[in-house]
């Protein structure tokens, strides 16, 4: 597969990549602007923001918004991380330029009507409140917490309920005035359409679009300690996680600290953590280990749920597994095993062909360029077992992990 790039004298770009075999396309914008950019008083502006998307610009009511997509078929969406906003969409081929017009509306022109905020804000308080209910979910945010204190990094993307509760249109205006950059921000494209007819078709909704650049810059975060917490809570089951500050995205390193996570505790049946915790033992339905990677740092967390007797019997087999990949070297056949599954599970991926339209658009605004997979394959394959070794004893030293318990009332 190949992909083209067009900039326009602004600044934003279009990625795109024709895909013949399906009736469909997936497009959408990835800015790049997220909940790390926002100040402790706008802790959820971001988030709040892609939810007032829909709900009004200057030629579009909310109602006219969501349906012009959902009439044919289709479907419009939008998400908000630490580092990204994104609206997208699928349609049919035939309506692409349906997607196209309205995504670069709800981006641009969106006018955020105060009886919309109004509505919106009890909305995202309901959402927050499902949040809180879920304990997996809600002890991942605090986590960040700990991984990232005193740092927007560290801040809940919802938000809280009194900054939630006091934003108001010009907040919404203030920030985007602030943090928007035409420079800085892509339309993406995934499907069954020529490279000259998206262009054709963006060209005139895109170029007249008025350059624009932020001054803002993301500032480090530079004050991590270890630190263990536990909670009581209305739960059935212990919650638990641990781990620390990781390897950046611009590290060279990144892809074998992804196969390391996923010899650990990767989405695989298989991963060291599943086998000995629930195949062994019993003890969890699930655990994961994560590695996120962000523009200046990164994480890596271990998240599992287990019977509140059995989670300190839980705890010692996950460190006794974190120690074993900091002490043995991989054997060949597990190392080849290893290279071979992480290899196997990134070629599934670009088969999703919307998650690879957002995985463009995301690649082209942090690293300038989108890797080829087949170099991405290369680097992983070129990895030894002594490299893993050394990196695992620099990235998953536990006298620098913090730890989160919720334990159940």
């Amino acid at each position: 597969m190949t992909y083209q790039i067009k900039a326009f004298e602004n600044g934003i770009r279009i990625v795109h990549q024709e895909v013949s075999s399906t009736r469909l396309v997936h497009c959408g914008f990835i800015l790049d602007i997220g909940s790390r950019d926002e100040t402790e008083e706008q802790v959820g502006l971001a988030h709040f923001w892609e939810h007032m998307a829909f709900k009004g610009t200057q030629k579009r009511k909310a109602f006219h918004i969501l349906n012009r997509l959902d009439s044919v078929g289709g479907e419009l969406n939008a998400y908000t991380t630490k580092e990204k906003i994104c609206f997208y969409a699928t349609v049919l081929q035939q309506h692409w330029n349906k997607a196209a017009d309205l995504l670069c509306d709800i981006t641009f022109n969106s006018t955020f009507p105060p009886k919309q905020i109004e509505k919106e804000r009890q909305v995202i308080l309901e959402e927050m409140a499902m949040y809180r209910d879920s304990p997996d979910d809600a002890l991942q945010d605090e986590f960040d917490s700990l991984l990232f204190p005193n740092h927007s990094l560290g801040y809940n993307i919802l938000g809280t309920e009194d900054s939630v509760k006091s934003f108001t249109q010009k907040d919404f205006i203030n920030f985007i005035a602030e943090h928007l950059d035409t420079s800085k921000m892509v339309f993406s494209v995934v499907g069954n359409i020529s490279f000259k007819k998206a262009v054709n078709r963006l060209a005139p909704l895109l170029s007249n679009i008025p350059a624009s650049r932020s001054a803002k810059k993301r500032v480090p975060s530079l004050t991590y300690e270890p630190k263990s917490n536990a909670f009581h809570k209305d739960i059935s089951q212990a919650n638990c996680a641990l781990g620390k500050p990781a390897l950046s995205i611009h590290d060279p390193r990144r892809y074998k600290l992804h196969l390391l996570n996923n010899i650990l505790g990767g989405p695989s049946m298989n991963s060291r953590l599943n086998m000995a915790l629930r195949e062994k033992h019993g003890l969890v339905y699930s655990i994961e280990s994560v590695y996120q990677a962000f523009t200046d740092t990164g994480f890596i967390g271990i998240y599992y749920g287990t019977e509140e007797k059995a989670a300190a019997k839980a705890r010692k087999i996950v460190l006794k597994e974190i120690q074993r990949i900091c002490t043995r070297k991989l054997g060949s056949m597990q190392l080849h095993m290893g290279k071979e599954q992480a290899i196997g599970q990134m070629a599934m991926a670009e088969e999703n062909h919307a998650g690879l339209m957002l995985v463009y658009g995301k690649n082209l605004l942090d690293k300038g360029k989108i890797e080829p997979l087949e170099a991405i394959f290369s680097s992983i394959r070129s990895c030894t077992a002594e490299e893993l070794l050394e990196l695992a004893n620099e990235i998953y030293d536990i006298d620098k992990f913090s730890f989160l318990t919720y334990l159940p009332k």
